[in-house]
């Protein structure tokens, strides 16, 4: 047994699945896996970016782009298809892809309460169903399989915007996360959750427009987070130093759900 850094924390030679991988944090966990030695699968709704970014991370490692919508079952038929035609197994999954709506409580919609549901919730649910088979190829306690689940702090702590749909959707992602590391544990795979504070990202591009200092004034650490925390925090949860932890929701956002910081 070694405790070495370079073999304790080291990812390279896996296969990754980053959904949403085109932009903010999906994009954050793929550079951080590509550069890292991880083969690393890439989709997204618009083909053009998926494709770019692909492009651009592959100056550095091995970055393929899926482009689909994996929020139908045919989008997500497709792409499976895809991936079988070449692996037979997958070592890690970020269900990373995500919608948000905001509306006032009295005014908010069915279709965009249904959409923020559909692609937040059970989209994870569905792909990670139907990839299971991939995941649990080989798998084992000494070398088991990942599933990483991209939560929210909004699904820890109730937000003082009007994201009803999205705060919900996430506090179930958390569940569904325990559920999961419970039912498939003892098959080989850990299954953990991120719960991101603010990031930058086109979900949280408004926010950070307007009231930006703000949000930094009110986080203990001062500031958002940045492509290195997140990228680290879903290197470690995918290498040897996590192989005893599974089920766990961890809060990636400067101590912010636990409270204001105090002057």
């Amino acid at each position: 047994m070694s405790f070495e850094i370079s073999n304790l924390f080291s990812v390279a030679g896996k296969t990754a699945i980053v959904t949403g991988g085109s932009r903010g944090i999906g994009k954050m966990i793929a550079q951080g896996y590509v550069e890292n030695g991880v083969r690393t699968y890439i989709s997204a709704r618009k083909a053009e970016a998926c494709k770019a970014t692909a492009e651009e991370l592959s100056q550095k490692g091995e970055c393929i782009a899926f482009p689909a919508d994996l929020s139908t079952k045919e989008g997500r038929d497709e792409f499976i298809s895809e991936i079988k035609e070449r692996e037979d197994k997958i070592d890690i999954l970020v269900n990373n892809a995500g919608a948000a709506w905001g509306a006032p409580f009295e005014e908010y919609p069915d279709d965009g309460y249904d959409k923020v549901m559909n692609i937040n919730l059970k989209t994870i649910f569905t792909l990670t169903r139907d990839l299971m088979p991939l995941l649990l190829k080989d798998a084992s306690q000494e070398s088991p399989s990942r599933i990483i689940n991209i939560g929210s702090i909004d699904g820890l702590r109730v937000s003082t915007t009007d994201n009803f749909a999205y705060g919900a959707s996430k506090a179930a992602v958390h569940f569904l996360t325990k559920n999961l590391a419970v039912r498939f544990g003892p098959k080989g795979l850990l299954v953990n959750a991120i719960a991101p504070g603010p990031f930058e990202s086109q979900m949280m591009d408004y926010m950070l427009k307007n009231f930006q200092d703000k949000i930094e004034a009110e986080n203990p650490l001062g500031r958002i987070g940045n492509p290195f925390d997140m990228a680290g925090l879903a290197i470690f949860l995918a290498s040897d130093a996590t192989k005893y932890m599974t089920g766990q929701v961890i809060a990636l956002d400067g101590g912010r759900s636990l409270g204001t910081a105090q002057k």
